[in-house]
């Protein structure tokens, strides 16, 4: 008799240059997640303080041509403007992780997939349950708890100085990264109120230019720069929310494997050169224009939790999300008769399912797409929002605590590097 064939495992590290590449990237979203707290923190002492009113003086000064409509508000700038530079790396992101990643073995992307959609679908149900009845619009926030920070997830981790295995690592990111694209996908979909056919079809001109020079490997700025610009003006003034070109960028630039070519393709470029710009300034600009909410001004923190709004925000992003990631997990292992990887357990899924319920930058935007800046319901998505990331981090926090010495354990044996070839010998094995 054969000897039994082994189950396939989840949850595995992966490759050495995809682990590399990720551990790079995760370093860089760990330092715009404490500038994100940080701009948070001061927003929300700023609102709330004798100063309160000065702080949304600032957020409603209006700069910019009225002539071509883009006479914004500070605070519409940073949502318009500036996430579109946060989407654009989320959309230089998501190529590469299609083309060059896990994404592009459908074995491998089972898994994030089914976690991400997961993770959307049980917030908005439990978002549904708690707004249904009231009648009022409510509904119209539902996608608000669907979406995962990871910049704010990352800040969790360096504070709380957990030390997650590579193959973590990769889920974490991986999963985020195809929750972006659903939640651009949402935002293009359902928070369009309004659509200008002839400047969305105008946007295509220098988008096609754009991806034209791309793909030519041209990388003049002078030349780029304008025909990004002209795209998100003309996208702007489609009435599709302008951070969708940012997006459409990202996917025009082209992604080189490495079996390919020598040295780091074009999107490798932008990446390092506009990372830096997303994380450390377009995502906290953003966030402190966008967190600054005043419990006074929402009625007080008693009215705001009275609001279904409010709880279906809060409760969707902890309960919702760690369901939906956690169970997804679970059916996939189920249904392909999979095992966790070697040296993982449950409860280290569980630690990232509830980290996946902090839902910050994505998730300030919808509330605003759904209800209106500075609207009263609005103030009350921003606490549930706050509330809800507040405890899936602090769920989070004591559950990866816990199993932080075995992490430490893991992490040891995927820096050990015997033969000094640069690649840690737990990558060359045949059973990883």
């Amino acid at each position: 008799m054969g000897t039994p064939a082994r189950r396939p495992a989840i949850l595995g590290r992966g490759s050495w240059p995809e682990a590399s590449r990720i551990a790079e990237v995760l370093r860089a979203e760990t330092v715009g997640g404490l500038l994100l707290v940080a701009a948070a923190a001061v927003a929300l002492i700023w609102a709330n303080s004798p100063w309160g009113e000065a702080y949304r003086a600032l957020s409603a000064l209006r700069v910019g041509p009225a002539d071509l409509h883009l006479d914004l508000t500070l605070a519409q700038w940073a949502a318009d403007g500036l996430l579109a530079i946060f989407f654009f790396v989320a959309g230089l992101e998501l190529k590469r992780e299609f083309v060059a990643g896990d994404l592009r073995d459908p074995r491998r992307a089972a898994l994030p997939v089914a976690a991400a959609v997961g993770g959307m679908a049980v917030p908005a149900l439990i978002y549904v349950a708690f707004t249904a009845g009231t009648g009022d619009g409510a509904l119209a926030g539902w996608a608000i708890p669907t979406a995962t920070d990871i910049a704010f997830a990352l800040a969790v981790l360096a504070v709380i100085s957990t030390h997650l295995p590579a193959a973590l690592r990769t889920f974490l990111l991986t999963l985020a990264v195809v929750d972006d694209l659903l939640a651009i996908t949402i935002i293009a979909i359902f928070y369009t109120d309004s659509l200008d056919v002839p400047a969305l079809l105008l946007a295509l001109l220098p988008l096609g230019l754009f991806a034209l020079l791309v793909q030519r490997r041209v990388r003049s700025w002078w030349l780029l720069l304008p025909l990004a610009v002209l795209t998100w003006v003309l996208v702007h003034q489609s009435g599709v929310h302008a951070t969708v070109a940012g997006v459409l960028l990202g996917f025009a630039v082209p992604v080189v494997r490495r079996v390919e070519g020598p040295g780091p393709g074009l999107a490798e470029h932008f990446e390092h050169r506009f990372r830096p710009i997303s994380a450390g300034v377009a995502v906290p600009v953003f966030a402190f224009f966008a967190a600054g909410v005043s419990v006074a001004g929402a009625g007080g923190l008693g009215a705001s939790l009275g609001d279904p709004v409010t709880l279906g925000v809060g409760v969707g992003l902890v309960a919702g999300k760690a369901v939906g990631v956690l169970g997804s997990t679970w059916l996939v292992q189920r249904f392909t008769r999979a095992r966790l990887a070697e040296g993982l357990s449950w409860w280290d899924v569980l630690g990232l399912a509830l980290l996946a319920g902090i839902g910050f930058t994505v998730s300030l935007l919808i509330g605003e797409l759904a209800f209106g800046a500075g609207t009263e319901r609005d103030d009350h998505v921003k606490i549930g929002i706050l509330l809800g990331s507040l405890v899936s981090a602090l769920l989070a926090t004591v559950v990866l605590r816990i199993r932080n010495r075995h992490y430490r354990r893991i992490c040891a044996e995927e820096s050990v590097d015997a033969d000094e070839d640069g690649v840690p010998d737990v990558y060359q094995r045949d059973d990883t």
